[in-house]
């Protein structure tokens, strides 16, 4: 039998453009945001635990909100949504959007693909893999999503059909060479 590694990913808080429907451009949590994470409170982690967050501001203020002195770690940055940030769903036109929400491998706004987060995650869970510390890692629904379908071996078209609240935890461990989700 094998160490386990395990790994528990928490979402970011509420931000303005998750409220009013727009792509994310890097904000600060809003006032619903502050106050999920109050109402979650501090987190307890073990003492050994790697304490990571994504670049954004969101993520690192959620962090810094539920007590974790996280290291910045840019493979959990959000899916970089290229010319649609800060744009609202119904200001991209319906082909394009219909297209990316259809095919992952595509990226009409310029910016990353589904499959590319998918690859750029799974590579990061690759390197967790030899680990003997807990991690545990503030970042978006998008990577939490990829990180879930990475652990699965669920193919990329299932990417939309998970859905990640505000602030949620998610666990996942490795052990004898594969990840899985726990529930």
């Amino acid at each position: 039998m094998s160490d386990v590694v395990r790994l528990t990913l928490v979402s970011h808080a509420m931000t303005d453009a998750m409220a009013a429907g727009r792509f994310p451009v890097d904000e600060p949590l809003n006032q619903i945001g502050r106050r999920q994470v109050k109402k979650a409170g501090r987190l307890d982690v073990q003492q050994d635990a790697r304490l990571l967050a994504g670049p954004e501001l969101r993520a690192r203020e959620t962090a810094q909100l539920l007590g974790l002195y996280a290291a910045t770690e840019p493979r959990l940055a959000d899916l970089h949504c290229g010319g649609w940030c800060g744009q609202t769903l119904r200001a991209v036109g319906p082909a394009d959007l219909e297209t990316w929400l259809t095919d992952p491998a595509e990226a009409p706004h310029g910016g990353e693909s589904i499959v590319d987060l998918i690859r750029r995650v799974a590579g990061w869970l690759e390197a967790l893999a030899g680990d003997t510390a807990p991690v545990v890692a503030v970042t978006h629904p998008a990577v939490i999503r990829a990180a879930i379908l990475h652990s699965l071996d669920a193919p990329p078209k299932s990417f939309w059909g998970i859905d990640i609240a505000p602030v949620s935890r998610t666990v996942l461990h490795h052990r004898n060479g594969r990840w899985t989700l726990r529930l």
